[in-house]
């Protein structure tokens, strides 16, 4: 199981300074495409750091929506959001090949991530446009979720292949979807967080709202930048990882 965290959403004054703090405890960096987050210098820093420490690089494009960090939901025709896509997901590849990265997978921001889990026209919207982007073979990110069969033969129609991911710091609803930050407990402090991870790790289920079991297959955990005790949170995650791979290593294996 992998470790991710949305990166580079500082944007002029405003600053979210866990980027470097935070890419040592981790493998994949979703990083922010400029439509909810991140201008050039900001996206340029925080591609050098997942170089640098060999992190892989995640375009994480959004609805265009800048004042609203690209959690609003916004109305838009298939060619439009499609085109939208293309744009982000290239801007940010062509920004890491100047520095010797690459886009290696894709996962969608706020809105759009939560929108399209629930809205199978918009997943197909989605998968299209990653099919049909200029990077080529590269898999989609997506929510874990207990329907994941239907979800992968959605996929497979356009040759995708998808990475699943869970929240370490977000409460789940009886359905499988994240629970809306509007709602009170939706987003977990840190303590709660790594309950939640740990359980996913050794077990394989989250324990939803009402208290039901949800059961998934997770391919990638995400701590998200913006939360309080962030980059702890990364770290313990980081430590409780290495741990259970050290675990599943046969005894005298290196001998």
């Amino acid at each position: 199981m992998m470790l991710n965290c949305d990166l580079g959403e500082s944007y002029g004054a405003w600053t979210m300074p866990v980027d470097e703090q935070i890419m040592v405890h981790i493998d994949m960096a979703n990083i922010a495409c400029g439509f909810h987050a991140g201008d050039p210098l900001t996206l340029q820093k925080a591609i050098g750091l997942a170089i640098e420490h060999n992190v892989a690089i995640g375009a994480h494009p959004a609805y265009p929506d800048l004042a609203g960090f690209g959690r609003r939901s916004l109305a838009m025709a298939d060619d439009e959001l499609i085109a939208c896509l293309h744009y982000q997901i290239a801007a940010l590849d062509g920004m890491a090949r100047a520095q010797g990265g690459e886009v290696e997978y894709i996962k969608p921001h706020g809105a759009l991530y939560n929108d399209l889990m629930q809205k199978p026209a918009l997943r197909r919207t989605v998968m299209q446009a990653v099919a049909s982007c200029s990077v080529a073979d590269v898999p989609l990110m997506i929510q874990a979720h207990p329907d994941h069969q239907q979800l992968s033969r959605e996929a497979a129609e356009f040759g995708l292949v998808l990475l699943f991911e869970a929240f370490a710091d977000r409460k789940y609803t009886p359905e499988g979807y994240l629970m809306s930050r509007k709602e009170s407990g939706a987003v977990l402090n840190e303590e709660q967080a790594y309950e939640q991870a740990t359980r996913l790790m050794d077990d394989g289920i989250i324990i939803a709202s009402d208290y039901s079991v949800l059961s998934m297959p997770v391919d990638t955990l995400c701590v998200h930048g913006d939360s309080p005790g962030a980059v702890a949170m990364a770290e313990s995650l980081r430590v409780a990882l290495t741990k259970r791979k050290l675990s599943h290593v046969r005894p005298g294996a290196n001998a």
